[in-house]
């Protein structure tokens, strides 16, 4: 599974926006999962994922629910969930900004 946008220096936790307040037990939590072009101009989905809780409460704001992994463990997790790549640190609205610049 390819990570885009890691950090020079791999971060030992990741924090992952979830669609639920994550269970207590142990139990299955769905990430949220977003459609992106891949380098071949073909769709898939992607994971979202943090290096700290301030930069997905920057991105996804306060409300987001999330859940912390050990960063090693992501695609494992991911495993099943149709996530092909994961996007960590992403900064909301810059393909946008840059569509509308194009055009």
């Amino acid at each position: 599974m390819a990570s885009v946008g890691m950090p020079e220096s791999s971060p030992e936790y990741l924090v992952l926006p979830t669609m639920d307040s994550p269970p207590h037990d142990g139990s299955t939590i769905e990430v949220a999962l977003l459609p992106v072009t891949g380098a071949d101009g073909r769709e898939q989905l992607a994971a979202l994922a943090f290096t700290s809780v301030s930069l997905l409460v920057e991105a996804m704001g306060e409300e987001q629910p999330w859940a912390v992994l050990p960063a090693g463990e992501v695609p494992g997790a991911l495993a099943g969930s149709g996530a092909k790549s994961v996007l960590v640190d992403p900064r909301p609205g810059v393909g946008a900004h840059q569509e509308a610049s194009n055009g």
